[in-house]
């Protein structure tokens, strides 16, 4: 057995500080020499790349929606193992899941996964109110394991005072923390939360500025302590347990188109591709570069393909090679922003970029959500990527729209969709030759259908192109 710490860090909605609270306390504890597991709760990617950033260890999503409970299990078990402290950052408030009874909320991953909580709380202009707070939170599901509260935004002394007092008197709960009004330093936002580590200009500065928050405010050795529990296992859910060798005679080799347009992947999608024996390709637009001839298939994932429009669009030679190859078969799967790069052009801030042209489609946006949310449906149409009948569980979130929608794209869509709004209509996953463009993002881990797929699909291509 072995000493392990494990925090959750939850709100009681967006924008509480918990990200500030997660990243700080996640740098501040490596900057100590421990080996910290970063964890995201729900299906986010940004957060995890700060937790990523912070810790210099790949951040895993947990997911009660997209994974099952053993993956789930099995995923936490291996940060845990050969690590001091693991760090969870929760989604939207504590409690918060997709209906009234809190179904995959923070607070039901944390009771799967055995994980204490500390909850930061936004107390502007609040005093006494505070306790109550906290006092219905602890009272609304005693098996949530509260170690204790972080004070955010607090005005001064007497504030702080007060509200110590009375959480102390009513709750019972330590205040681990107390963090004041911050005039600058925080980490800036964007219409998709924060902004990405790589659109940052000073991303480390900023991890470096809220480790010191977290060391100036809050009181890291107790966090540790409270959080920490002996280990009893080390059992780790082999990955050949739940996935399927496709065997092939040679190395498929796999292009994943990653910069900072389209830094949206989760880690264990690329690492189920290369666990089945694919050569993954990695491959930047923004240099202006041609797809690479030799590739088998190529993944597109989401990202910020607006902010760098006028860029993307200028890469002609780049763009080009991606319909040339997609005319001659090669399979495609493109996921939100990879469906928009697909497109034959992107409408933004009244201007209009043209974009690869594989897809009958023009992207217009909107100042509000197009799509947001958990999505879900079954495939009923022919497609390179998944059997008639597969069930897709995903996410999405975009402001981009289709701007010219008509029968004849959506007659050529795979995936009828029972939640969500995808490329309209009820549907998503146009379909083009061996492209499949979707704005439903998937986490391999909760569909190994998808590896089968992209598996499959390069390696039928690879034999064509030998014959």
């Amino acid at each position: 057995m072995s000493k392990i710490s494990r925090v959750a860090v939850a709100g009681l909605r967006g924008d509480s500080g918990k990200t500030l609270v997660s990243i700080g306390l996640a740098h501040a504890y490596s900057q100590r020499n421990l080996k910290v597991a970063p964890f995201k709760k729900g299906p986010d990617y940004i957060d995890a790349a700060w937790l990523s950033l912070a810790t210099n260890q790949t951040c895993r999503n947990l997911d009660t929606f997209l994974m099952e409970e053993d993956v789930i299990l099995a995923s936490w078990e291996r940060g845990l193992v050969e690590s001091d402290i693991a760090v969870l950052e929760g989604n939207r408030g504590l409690y918060d899941g997709m209906d009234a009874h809190g179904s995959h909320s923070t607070a039901a991953l944390c009771k799967l996964i055995d994980c204490p909580v500390l909850l930061v709380l936004d107390v502007t202009k609040m005093t006494r109110t505070t306790a109550a707070i906290v006092k219905g939170v602890q009272a609304f599901d005693a098996d949530v394991n509260l170690m204790g509260v972080v004070l955010n935004r607090v005005a001064g002394k007497r504030h702080e005072k007060v509200i110590r007092d009375a959480i102390h008197e009513y709750t019972g709960l330590p205040v681990l923390g107390s963090i004041p009004k911050l005039k600058e330093g925080s980490i800036p936002s964007r219409h998709l939360g924060l902004i990405t580590t790589d659109d940052h200009p000073e991303a480390l500065k900023a991890v470096q500025f809220a480790a010191e928050v977290m060391q100036d405010h809050v009181d890291l050795e107790r966090i540790r302590a409270l959080g920490t529990y002996e280990s009893k296992s080390k059992r780790i859910i082999s990955k050949d347990q739940a996935s399927k060798d496709i065997s092939s005679s040679d190395t498929l080799m796999i292009g994943v188109i990653r910069d900072a347009a389209f830094p949206f992947y989760y880690p264990e999608n690329l690492e189920e591709l290369k666990f089945r024996g694919a050569e993954l390709v990695e491959i930047s637009i923004l240099e202006n570069r041609e797809l690479p001839v030799s590739i088998d298939a190529l993944y597109i994932g989401g990202g910020f393909p607006e902010t760098h429009a006028e860029r993307l669009s200028q890469q002609r030679v780049f763009l080009d090679s991606i319909k040339r190859a997609a005319e001659e078969g090669l399979p495609i799967y493109a996921e939100c922003g990879g469906l928009i790069l697909l497109a034959r052009s992107l409408q933004y801030e009244g201007k209009s970029y043209p974009m690869a042209g594989v897809l009958p489609v023009d992207i217009g946006w909107q100042a509000k959500p197009a799509g947001h949310g958990y999505s879900y449906g079954t495939i009923d149409k022919d497609n390179p990527f998944y059997p008639d009948g597969t069930v897709i569980k995903g996410h999405e979130f975009h402001y981009s729209l289709i701007s010219n929608p008509d029968d004849e794209y959506l007659q050529k869509t795979a995936l009828s969709l029972a939640k969500g709004s995808g490329v309209g209509a009820k549907r998503d996953g146009i379909v083009y030759k061996n492209a499949l463009a979707l704005y439903t993002h998937v986490h391999a881990a909760g569909l190994p259908a998808w590896g089968d797929g992209m598996l499959r699909a390069a390696e039928i291509f690879k034999k064509s192109n030998n014959y």
